[in-house]
């Protein structure tokens, strides 16, 4: 399986907060603990060796056993599960919404990134443990972002209200859905076992928690994945110090705004609310405010006192969930994490995060950008040697990439530089006669420039457009393979489900992708499957 690639930073596609990030500058050292080598992992073992609660070991063990009670679980995810006990046994997560059928792409990119990378640590520090994480967004409640998933240029919407967390969503009415699906996968080997696939995960299963589970398990349970869903009360009373500390004092919001004023020059992922809490029920995740000194539960009537509130979280803990501030502190706090791996939205906001970590005195992880794919078939690749293209010409913007070739394969040069050239030296000769007579043949000279140049402008985009045409079968067929590899003119990674490739290349498309990513490089990768 041939592979290529491109660095982050030249692909076009991420943040300049993200490649200043990659290229380690210095206004950004501040706001991370260690930069994602091989060999920072040291001394990110020994912080968080020296610096985190063991006692929540034995709970995350016994909350992962029942959890995986209705799962056929492998030997080796098994075995992690149990190693998780132990005080050399740490982790490594990523974490993702609970997408219809996995989403797009790049959450197969995420999970693998985690795997390979605990595989690369445990090489390296062979007298430690090392345990991929998926960590679910179960408590999430934004059903709009997750309720479809894209598969050979057709939205698949499953139509359904939703007012909590979505991992307690029931699966009831996805049976419709799937047949619509069946009708579109066709009846191939491959195809029936995605249906099954599906069924299993979607139909047999109540939530979508469960559900979700049980599809990722299926994917990645061989590579020892542990899936962990930490909507529970359990966890969260390990938690409990740390919501107690929000709701009495909202430090986080102070600290995040502080480090989000560093930061002022990039987009500011988020923002902190006063209070970085929900209120959390079966059909309810609604923002807890404090108001007229009752902290209210928004857009319902519950409210509390102060003592009552706090007697609600010593009883209650799982009633309390964390927002997209806070969450990252709960992972860090029940977790024996090394490192987190998101994409490069999830690590600009982990960058707002470190002095409320360094207030909480709990280790701030190691941040690592996920690894990046673009999948081609051979037959793409064929046509992009035939078409004289390189990958780095795929990802430019499309209307670049056309003019860029329309020049490559002209017979003459579009550009008139030279002569533009040519005719600012003619003007300096009128400019030095026109110094030694009256202002008013200045100023004629001045405009005639202007004019001429403004010419040869017009000139050139006519003849640019006018190549395009005459070469509009080639760029057609050129604008065609990027829309192909870049649907809807973005990442295919954004946009396409696992399902679309799974059908063409089947059980080997997993086992592929982890052979070739390789979670440290910091490479956009061009897979030729």
């Amino acid at each position: 399986m041939p592979t290529d690639c491109i660095s982050y930073q030249n692909s076009g596609y991420f943040s300049p907060l993200m490649n200043d990030y990659l290229d380690q500058k210095t206004n950004l050292s501040s706001l991370y603990n260690r930069f994602p080598t091989l060999e920072s992992f040291e001394a990110q073992i020994l912080e968080k060796q020296n610096n985190f609660d063991n006692a929540s070991r034995e709970t995350l063990v016994t909350v992962l056993q029942k959890e995986y009670l209705k799962v056929e679980t492998s030997a080796i995810t098994g075995q992690n599960i149990k190693d998780l006990a132990l005080q050399n046994t740490f982790t490594v997560t990523t974490g993702h919404q609970l997408n219809l059928f996995s989403g797009p792409l790049y959450f197969l990119y995420k999970i693998i990134s985690t795997i390979n990378l605990t595989t690369k640590l445990k090489a390296k520090y062979p007298t430690y443990n090392f345990v991929p994480i998926y960590w679910m967004a179960t408590e999430d409640h934004d059903f709009e972002e997750i309720n479809y998933f894209n598969f050979k240029g057709k939205k698949f919407r499953w139509n359904k209200e939703s007012t909590g967390p979505v991992g307690r969503l029931s699966t009831d009415g996805l049976a419709d859905f799937l047949e619509v699906y069946k009708l579109e996968l066709g009846s191939s080997t491959n195809a029936e076992t995605l249906k099954k696939l599906f069924e299993d995960s979607y139909l047999v299963h109540n939530n979508l928690a469960d559900a979700t589970r049980f599809l990722a398990n299926a994917l990645f349970g061989a590579y020892g994945l542990v899936i962990l869903d930490a909507d529970n009360a359990d966890l969260k009373r390990h938690f409990i110090p740390f919501v107690k500390e929000e709701l009495l004092h909202q430090s986080s919001h102070k600290l995040v705004l502080e480090t989000a004023e560093k930061l002022k020059e990039y987009t500011i992922q988020v923002n902190p609310r006063d209070i970085n809490l929900f209120y959390i029920e079966d059909t309810v995740r609604e923002r807890i405010l404090f108001e007229e000194e009752k902290y209210k539960v928004n857009h319902t009537k519950i409210e509390f006192s102060e003592t009552e509130i706090l007697a609600l979280l010593e009883n209650h803990p799982e009633k309390f969930s964390p927002n997209v501030i806070m969450r990252p502190l709960y992972q860090e706090v029940i977790l024996p994490n090394l490192c987190y791996i998101g994409g490069g939205g999830e690590i600009a906001y982990w960058l707002e995060l470190k002095s409320f970590f360094a207030a909480a005195k709990v280790t701030f992880p190691i941040l690592l950008l996920r690894n990046s794919v673009l999948l081609a078939t051979e037959k793409q690749a064929k046509k992009v040697d035939k078409l004289e293209l390189n990958w780095g010409n795929l990802f430019s913007k499309q209307a670049h990439l056309v003019t860029t070739k329309t020049k490559e394969l002209s017979d003459f040069p579009i550009d008139l530089a030279d002569l533009k050239t040519q005719l600012q030296k003619q003007f300096s000769i009128l400019y030095d006669i026109a110094n030694k007579t009256d202002e008013s043949f200045l100023g004629a000279v001045k405009a005639q420039e202007k004019k001429q140049i403004k010419g040869l402008d017009n000139l050139e985009k006519r003849l640019l457009k006018a190549q395009k045409r005459k070469l509009n079968d080639v760029l057609e067929r050129i604008t065609n393979l990027q829309s192909e590899l870049f649907p809807n003119q973005s990442l295919q990674e954004r946009q396409t489900n696992f399902s679309e490739f799974y059908l063409e290349f089947g059980e080997n498309l997993i086992p592929a992708l982890v052979q070739q990513l390789k979670p440290l490089d910091n490479q956009f990768d061009i897979i030729v499957l």
